[in-house]
């Protein structure tokens, strides 16, 4: 199977749509078998079809993923009210199907569930105590079940999430790293983002991006290496930290998804 030095490759399942069997029929054609899994579908009404079909692939199941109906992506301040478990109105569906998803997690023997928590906002001592308690609440039932929250790098800059973390302290909640997130956000330069966060990461997307030329606004993804995280330097990053997870591949955006994934495990392979 491809790796890049040491670290297995993978792929972000959603990035090659919610159908299994091509998701794995894929994964077998760039020959990798560590994939970051959607959990959500398995959570639907016709979810025991999917989640039979999760169980039946010869993969290695790194981490899930849940995300929230609410979420608007379309602007960056859309994104910032809609974001994770931020919206009151929303919590208690999210929170009931963040415990939907520990339990398959669980029942997969997967140890890490990623989200994307929402802005964090420590300007508003009311709303920040709220989000401290609701990311608690999650990571207790998480850990009930020996799993870890993983939280995704996305509006924060790198030195407010560490903050939020040693602030949390619970053992039950790391980091997935997303160096595009901080680009696209317009955030940290993400090598300086890894030296920040390195003790709590442990899953990391592959995933590129352009910093917007107007604030306020989003960068764009672009395949992996055509960016501005620098391949070679932000592997180096992982390797001076320590890192020893997965990367998986996340392709979001084009109509030649499969090509510009294939194209990131040749290129990450070639790492030394």
């Amino acid at each position: 199977m491809a790796n890049c030095g040491s670290w297995p490759i993978g792929v972000c399942s959603w990035s090659l749509g919610n159908d299994v069997n091509v998701v794995w029929d894929s994964m077998c054609k760039m020959n990798i078998n560590h994939v970051h899994l959607a959990i959500g579908p398995a959570l639907e009404e016709n979810g025991s079809a999917y989640f039979d079909n999760v169980r039946q692939k010869n993969w290695i199941i790194n981490s899930t993923m849940i995300g929230f109906a609410q979420e608007d992506y379309s602007t960056l301040d859309s994104i910032k009210v809609t974001g994770g478990i931020v919206p009151d109105d929303c919590w208690e569906r999210n929170r009931q199907l963040f415990t939907g998803a520990v339990e398959k997690t669980h029942a997969l023997g997967v140890k890490y569930l990623s989200m994307h928590a929402g802005f964090i906002d420590e300007s508003d001592s009311i709303s920040f105590r709220k989000f401290t308690d609701r990311i608690r609440c999650l990571a207790d039932a998480a850990a009930d079940k020996e799993i870890t929250l993983l939280l995704e790098t996305g509006q924060e800059d790198a030195q407010e999430l560490s903050d939020f973390l040693c602030h949390l302290d619970h053992s039950a909640v790391a980091v997935n790293f997303d160096p595009a997130n901080m680009i696209l956000y317009d955030k940290n330069d993400p090598v300086t983002a890894v030296g920040i966060l390195g003790r709590w990461i442990r899953q990391v997307h592959i995933k590129d991006a352009l910093r917007t030329d107007k604030p306020g606004t989003w960068g764009s993804e672009v395949p992996w290496s055509q960016g501005q995280v620098g391949n070679e330097n932000f592997l180096q990053s992982l390797k001076e930290i320590g890192f020893e997870g997965v990367l998986a591949i996340e392709r979001e955006a084009g109509d030649t998804r499969f090509e510009d994934i294939k194209s990131a495990v040749d290129i990450l392979t070639q790492f030394d």
